[in-house]
């Protein structure tokens, strides 16, 4: 599913980042910022999924760090927090070369001036004050924010429109931050539809969960992936739109179409059966004889006497 984010929002839906290329890295950002009057802090963040994507690039390999931040409700800072997150990356990717780094010269030291002499490089003092030399490279960092809520994103997308700043001399000397946002609501459904993990069923169902009508036009359309929707995707949906899919927590696989139809069907049946009895009281309160209500709700003579509050004679 992580791969099929970026495939989708850097290449359109095309297979370019395979899952298996991808591999795990610390979600856990550290950094030191200076706080009231130059005290050094430390900053944590943490990232909801963060990954390491390696790729072939013209004979040489390119690293690339693809980041997703998982939304359920609408942040209306999301432009600051995800450009915290990026910078914290930077930082640390600075920090880890300037560490490398020292750990060599360190090693070098100990073994004396002939390692010197080998023809490894001596950085000069502005790469030793930084411990970024000259020829090292960060690997880039992309977030993407996926809102899971069926209603549309209103918050602010870039640093820019959290901000009242109309003159173009000053935004001139700032640099903007934008939001890479997926909203299944703002998503026409052939957009959601270049997905190819399941993450294209909650897409969907998501953006249909409040219109009975077309969420039912969807499931049918799409009913062959909707009857093997990933137990980890079935939760999604189940989580953010309430919709009171049941299943068995050993299912790894969902039929959602069949969860729904039964859901339904059982909301149908608890209907009748809240009907009948309002239906019942209301015929009692007429003087209707209890016999004839009972035939005429379909329900036992006994079941209609215990609604009505009225003692059993077969008892």
């Amino acid at each position: 599913m992580f791969a099929d984010i970026f495939n989708y929002y850097i290449y359109g839906g095309r297979q370019v980042i395979l899952p298996e290329q991808l591999t795990e890295r610390d979600s856990t950002k550290i950094a030191l910022l200076y706080g009231a009057e130059g005290a050094v802090v430390p900053v944590q963040k943490f990232r909801d999924v963060q990954k390491l994507y390696a790729a072939m690039t013209d004979g040489k390999m390119e690293y690339v760090l693809y980041g997703a931040e998982n939304q359920a409700e609408i942040h209306h800072a999301m432009a600051v927090k995800n450009n915290l997150y990026d910078a914290l990356e930077y930082a640390g990717q600075v920090e880890e070369a300037a560490k490398s780094h020292r750990k060599e010269m360190k090693q070098k030291k100990k073994q004396g001036k002939a390692s010197v002499e080998e023809g490894k490089k001596t950085p000069n003092s502005g790469e030793f004050l930084s411990g970024f030399w000259a020829e090292d490279k960060l690997i880039p960092s992309i977030t993407v924010t996926i809102f899971f809520g069926s209603e549309e994103w209103d918050g602010p997308l870039s640093l820019f429109d959290m901000m009242e700043v109309s003159d173009p001399n000053v935004l001139a000397c700032m640099d903007n931050y934008h939001v890479r946002l997926i909203a299944p609501a703002q998503m026409p459904d052939e957009e959601i539809m270049k997905f190819q993990s399941s993450l294209r069923e909650v897409m969907l169902f998501i953006k249909y969960s409040k219109d009975r009508e077309n969420l039912g036009r969807v499931l049918e359309v799409n009913e062959k992936r909707f009857r093997e929707v990933e137990r980890r995707a079935a939760d999604v949906i189940e989580v953010i739109t309430k919709s009171g899919i049941k299943y068995e927590e050993e299912e790894e696989v969902v039929n959602v179409c069949q969860a729904i139809q039964e859901m339904r069907s059982e909301s149908e049946s608890q209907g009748r059966l809240m009907q009948a009895k309002e239906d019942a009281k209301n015929f009692y309160q007429l003087g209707v004889d209890v016999e004839k209500i009972a035939q005429g709700v379909g329900y036992a003579v006994e079941t209609v006497k215990g609604w009505l509050g009225l003692p059993d004679d077969t008892k």
